[in-house]
């Protein structure tokens, strides 16, 4: 029977999956690998959430105005950001308890709350640039195959020709986020849900591969700076360049991602059992696909525009770069078409999270089953920003930079709270650190707080203009 359960409280099938880990964990690394990779799904939500469109645009800029010099820091970056990750995943697998509520509990009340407020205002204000995102790119996918376009002079009527087009994608991502909640515990919808973000991981790299295969066909990629690129030999001498590394450093993994993360592990019903699957599953569904994706986007830019004559300032868009591939000698396909469809697969993926994510943050908050109307209404919270269309724009200096302050400085808080909860015997239990373990891993995580909080205070005061 597919409820039946057995003495441990686990199904036969999570039983099974248990008694697979155990005999494979003696096998070499690599031979591990396949199985883990079959097994492996929260990490890939991780990395539909943080492959968006912020990710699109900072590669975008990195490639375009540094060339290849800054291929190093995503990559970098990332690895940063998973060191707190690997922590909270050590930590919920083997207390089995939600982390709003052992932040709450064993840290500080305020802290807990500020993460969850935190996490559940940023899915939907971010939601806010990512639906006139997803609305350009499928105009843009239009106009390539069918011809048809809006007179951009007729600002209105095109307004209303991308809302329409942002409905389409958000009735396409609640649809989704609904699915993956209706049924608490329902293997088959989250393994169902997590399959579907695993091929549209692999269609966007797959599309971006396709454009920098056709720029190099075309001449266009120094194969050997790309190499010399991943090595930090030098770091920017000027304001901009700063700017961004600074960004990139702190941004990779988003206090929203770290929130929802716990529950995605609790929702698969992952215990301790699992603890070694959680490393492989954040390597191989957020490392590889996020360093992979930003890569092929910054060798691209860099590529096809560092150097030219296109006069490129600040950052540069999506839509901008598909048209500004084409002027650089890529064909109209490639340029326009799969570039589109990869930044659009980009940014439905970090939609779909987004609403999850304010479905877990309001459950945690309020005490709410993950099946209930309550939590199907949270889903659907980031719904306003369809209106991204007409406001993205002009929410700067209102919503926008108090936003990435506040969530900018909640990120390293909550991760001062990891590091606290990772020394505390009576949370940890036996599973707590010891000796030089123990002493690495707080290293890890101090390097991670003190680059996050640099990175943070940094970009503020350049927001702010004293910078």
């Amino acid at each position: 029977m597919e409820n039946q359960t057995i003495e441990n409280g686990r199904t036969p099938a999570q039983q099974q999956e248990v008694e697979t880990l155990r005999a494979i964990a003696k096998k070499p690394a690599l031979q591990r690998v396949p199985t883990y990779l079959k097994l492996s799904g929260p990490g890939w939500l991780q990395g539909a959430m943080t492959l968006g469109g912020g990710s699109a645009v900072t590669s975008l800029t990195i490639g375009a105005l540094f060339g290849y010099e800054l291929l190093w820091v995503q990559p970098i970056s990332m690895l940063i950001g998973c060191i707190m990750l690997y922590v909270l995943s050590h930590q919920t697998l083997h207390t089995q308890k939600k982390p709003f509520e052992s932040m709450k509990k064993h840290v500080n009340k305020p802290i807990a709350w500020g993460w969850a407020l935190a996490a559940f205002a940023s899915s939907i204000i971010w939601g806010f640039a990512h639906y006139p995102l997803s609305a350009g790119m499928m105009e843009e996918i239009i106009v390539v195959t069918t011809g048809f376009s809006v007179d951009p002079e007729n600002t209105f009527i095109r307004d209303l020709y991308l809302l329409g087009l942002a409905i389409i994608a958000w009735a396409g991502v609640a649809y989704t986020a609904l699915k993956y909640g209706e049924h608490e515990g329902s293997g088959n919808a989250v393994k169902f849900f997590e399959t579907g973000i695993k091929v549209l991981t692999g269609l966007i790299v797959i599309a971006f591969a396709w454009v920098v295969i056709s720029a190099s066909i075309n001449g266009k990629v120094d194969w050997a700076a790309v190499a010399a690129g991943y090595i930090p030999s030098s770091f920017p001498d000027t304001a901009q360049g700063v700017t961004v590394v600074m960004a990139a450093l702190g941004s990779a993994v988003g206090i929203n991602m770290t929130f929802i993360y716990g529950y995605t592990l609790l929702h698969k019903k992952w215990t301790a059992d699992h603890a070694e699957l959680s490393r492989y599953d954040i390597g191989i569904g957020l490392v590889v696909p996020y360093v992979v994706v930003t890569s092929l986007i910054s060798i691209a830019a860099a590529g096809a525009f560092f150097g030219s004559d296109m006069g490129i300032e600040g950052k540069l868009s999506p839509t901008q770069a598909g048209t500004m591939f084409m002027s650089a000698g890529l064909d109209e396909v490639t340029s326009r078409l799969i570039f589109a469809f990869g930044i659009l697969g980009m940014a439905i993926g970090s939609l779909v999270m987004h609403m999850l994510c304010c479905g877990s943050a309001a459950a945690a908050m309020f005490n709410f089953p993950e099946n209930s109307t309550k939590y199907k209404i949270a889903l659907l919270a980031p719904t306003p920003a369809v209106l991204g269309v007409f406001v993205w724009k002009t929410m700067g200096p209102y919503v926008i930079l108090p936003t990435a302050a506040i969530c900018g400085f909640l990120l390293p808080i909550a991760y001062i709270g990891w590091a606290l909860l990772n020394n505390k015997k009576d949370y940890l239990g036996d599973a707590m650190p010891t000796g030089t373990k123990r002493l690495f891993i707080n290293l890890a995580m101090v390097l991670c707080i003190i680059t996050v909080l640099a990175s943070v205070t940094y970009s503020t005061l350049v927001k702010l203009g004293y910078l």
